[in-house]
């Protein structure tokens, strides 16, 4: 994504020109990255909500704002709870519900999201930890994990002394990873992927049919299921296309175990 500042229509100093063109930087990932923004005056209104929004986001952070809903998955062939899925909300103090899309790219930018991250695996390890005590042990959870984490170094050993801690078995905990994210540094994403798979815990591919991932690459990914999208799924019942595609995903996903 790049960001675009004329000298002198837009600044006459280096500084001014660098902070404008961050401010089109971030215009241009706005239209969908992998492109480019010039800068104009309406961006430094936006910027300045954005300031707010970073600021109000570690606030919320420290203050203890967010919180985790739990979505059922259910089996389809008996109607019967066998996981969650761990989804994480903010309620701002003034400005109400903020969606997701919104307030993850700017703790991604941030780098609050490795935070945000851990807190959200220590908190749905707590979470197995008291469902098993309430008589709910065979519940799994999965979480959706940022390349920033999964890029990280400690994260496999972090993730496995969060488990230990709570007394977690690993099949309980699923991670959730979009196919841009394995695409991103494949050397390293498959040697966690890996580390992962052999200590017991389940991998998905989140969003699946709309990244750019080689399907030769499934081959070599050690995943457990893939989550098709939901653009695919929602007009499952009156779009052929639609219906032919999620049936062709499902036949690879059996015949790749």
């Amino acid at each position: 994504s790049i960001g675009i500042a004329l000298y002198p229509k837009d600044g006459t100093d280096i500084e001014d020109l660098l902070v404008k063109a961050d401010m089109a930087m971030y215009q241009a990932k706005d239209q969908g990255r992998n492109g480019h923004a010039f800068y104009g005056e309406s961006m430094a209104v936006r910027s300045l909500g954005r300031l707010e929004l970073e600021n109000d986001l570690r606030r919320a952070f420290e203050a203890g704002e967010f919180q985790i809903y739990y979505q059922p998955k259910l089996d389809l062939s008996s109607g019967v709870i066998i996981g969650v899925e761990a989804l994480l909300r903010w309620h701002h103090a003034t400005r109400g519900w903020i969606a997701p899309d919104v307030f993850i790219p700017v703790a991604e930018e941030t780098g609050l999201i490795l935070a945000l991250g851990d807190w959200v695996i220590r908190e749905t390890c707590k979470q197995l930890n008291a469902w098993a005590n309430e008589g709910l042990g065979h519940l799994t959870i999965a979480v959706n994990v940022s390349v920033q984490q999964f890029a990280r170094e400690d994260f496999v050993d972090s993730v496995l002394r969060t488990l230990w801690q709570f007394g977690i078995k690993p099949q309980q905990l699923e991670l959730e990873i979009t196919e841009s994210l394995l695409m991103r540094n494949i050397d390293d994403t498959t040697e966690n992927m890996k580390r992962f798979s052999a200590a017991g815990l389940r991998l998905s591919i989140d969003d699946f049919g709309t990244g750019y991932s080689s399907l030769g690459y499934l081959r070599q990914f050690p995943v457990d299921a893939l989550k098709i999208d939901r653009s695919f799924v929602k007009d499952l019942h009156t779009s052929s296309d639609d219906a032919a595609i999620c049936a062709a995903i499902i036949a690879m996903a059996r015949e790749l175990k």
